[in-house]
This record gives C-alpha cells, structure tokens and sequence, in this order.
C-alpha cells in the first residue's frame, strides 16, 4: 500500500480491509486517522478525497464515518480554547 497524503499511515486503508469491523472500530480509527493529520492538511479535504477513494462501499462502517466526519468538518460554530475565549 502506497502511503499519500491524504492517508499518511495507511489507516483509513486498512480499515476497509477489515473483514466484520464494527462502528466503534472505524470511530476509534477515524480519531487516529484525524490527529495524524498534517498541521498543513484540511481535514475537509482529506475526508472528501478518501469518500471518493472508498465511497463506493457505501455500506461500510468507515464509509458512514468519514461521511459523518465531512459533516462535521463542514459545520462552522464554537471554537475550544484560546481561540473560542478570545471571542468572548
């Protein structure tokens, strides 16, 4: 499996090789996955290019967590720490 940048550590790959894995699984995956992130990567960007990449499993665990994840990203809102106090 060829690393990119998207993927740097192959997770989101190896998730869908995953025989039976379950919700919780793909979660617990996803949240390596995002802090693994470069500083330089949108995590919105990714989780697109990684639906197009495996989106057509729509069945699968990882597929509903990356989308569910894309929702997210695109969500606009509070803020944690300095930056959410800063507002204030």
């Amino acid at each position: 499996m060829k690393r990119d940048r998207f993927d740097p550590k192959g997770l989101i790959f190896e998730a869908y090789r995953i025989d039976g894995i379950s919700m919780a699984e793909c979660r617990t995956i996803f949240l390596d996955w995002a802090l693994s992130l470069p500083e330089e990567m949108e995590a919105r960007r990714a989780i697109t290019a990684l639906i197009e990449r495996h989106g057509a499993e729509r069945d699968h665990p990882m597929t509903q967590v990356l989308r569910e994840g894309l929702e997210q990203a695109q969500s606009t809102g509070r803020r944690g720490g300095r930056a959410g106090r800063a507002r204030q």
